[in-house]
């Protein structure tokens, strides 16, 4: 019996966020075509569902942890008592742990030791290489390694429907150069001032972009568009709170550039091929920037090492997030234009 004879039945179990789930969906793929016969179960959050939950070929079994140990218990009645071949433990959180009890599986692949916390390593029996120094995306491909499937070329082809292909066509016509600023991070200490976005959008409209304004329907999110919209000069237009997770990927496959903090936004954008201008001082770009091309980021990471923590970057452990106050304050007003100039002239855009 070969390796792809032994795998018929795959669970995955990463629940959040939005950017490591965006990165999942490469592995989903190169699983899918190493093992074409296989069934293939994810099990994710609720909310991560709404992005990616069209994926073909894929089961999904959503996880509601609004609702407690409900939510785990349905979890279970999903799962049937099925008995998988491997289960692709992704996540390290003690509730993602506690999850996986409820997944039979022959074999259960987790982190190395380095990357583990919470007692993740009792509750995989195998794990995937110990590397230092990959982008989160590698890692969270690496799970594959120990089912013999080679490391390939990434891919996302995540699904967009018409409707909101056809909502982005009306926000971006073809015809007008678009910068789309997606201000909020779920980690308030990774958002940026909003008279600085401000600055930077004012600068964009003098150049001749369009500029759209974007972010969830939550109370700090629509806090942070009303504060950008009263320091700007200009007149974005303010999409806060009407787009939804597959709107935004088809408005951000139309733009020519996204402005955002390290978010769900910034790996969505790069996920549709857009350059994105990612501001980095709460962490390392090149663990969790934009996986394709980081080029267009304003790095302040070895910065905000050498001032919170009095280290520099190689001596800090890998992934290590430095969210403290005023770390953003790194990141000047003309750090950002500089790339954004950058970025225009490569694109061959702007007045």
């Amino acid at each position: 019996m070969t390796d792809r004879d032994a795998i018929r039945h795959l669970c995955l179990l990463r629940t959040s966020a939005i950017g490591d789930v965006t990165h999942v969906v490469p592995l989903v793929h190169r699983l899918r075509a190493h093992f074409p016969g296989a069934s293939l179960t994810w099990i994710i959050g609720k909310l991560e569902h709404r992005l990616v939950g069209d994926l073909p070929g894929v089961e999904f079994v959503v996880f509601d942890k609004a609702r407690g140990w409900a939510g785990m218990r349905a979890v279970r009645k999903a799962l049937g008592g099925r008995r998988f071949d491997a289960l692709l433990h992704m996540q390290v959180a003690l509730r993602s742990n506690l999850l996986s009890t409820l997944v039979q599986a022959d074999r259960r692949i987790g982190y190395d030791r380095a990357r583990s916390r919470d007692l993740h390593g009792l509750f995989v029996h195998e794990r995937i290489p110990a590397r230092r120094g990959e982008h989160a995306l590698d890692a969270i491909g690496s799970f594959a390694e120990p089912l013999g499937v080679p490391r390939g070329s990434v891919q996302w082809d995540i699904p967009v429907p018409e409707e909101a292909r056809e909502w982005a066509r009306e926000q971006i016509p073809i015809t007008a150069p678009t910068l789309v600023v997606s201000p909020s991070s779920s980690h308030p200490l990774r958002n940026w001032r909003a008279e600085r976005y401000a600055a930077v959008i004012d600068h964009a409209a003098a150049r001749g972009l369009r500029v759209l304004l974007t972010g969830g329907p939550s109370v700090a999110e629509r806090a942070m568009a009303d504060a950008i919209l009263v320091a700007c000069r200009s007149q974005p237009v303010d999409l806060t709170g009407r787009d939804t997770l597959k709107r935004a990927l088809a408005l951000f496959s139309r733009a020519d550039m996204v402005l955002t903090p390290d978010s769900g936004p910034m790996h969505m954008a790069n996920a549709v091929g857009t350059p994105v201008i990612g501001l980095h001082a709460a962490s390392n770009p090149a663990r969790s920037g934009p996986y394709s091309d980081r080029r267009w980021c304003v790095d302040r990471y070895d910065d905000a090492a050498r001032h919170f923590l009095h280290k520099s970057v190689r001596d800090l452990r890998w992934g290590t997030k430095i969210e403290r106050p005023g770390v953003m304050d790194l990141i000047g007003v003309t750090d950002v234009i500089e790339r954004m100039e950058a970025l225009m002239k490569h694109l061959g855009i702007g007045r």
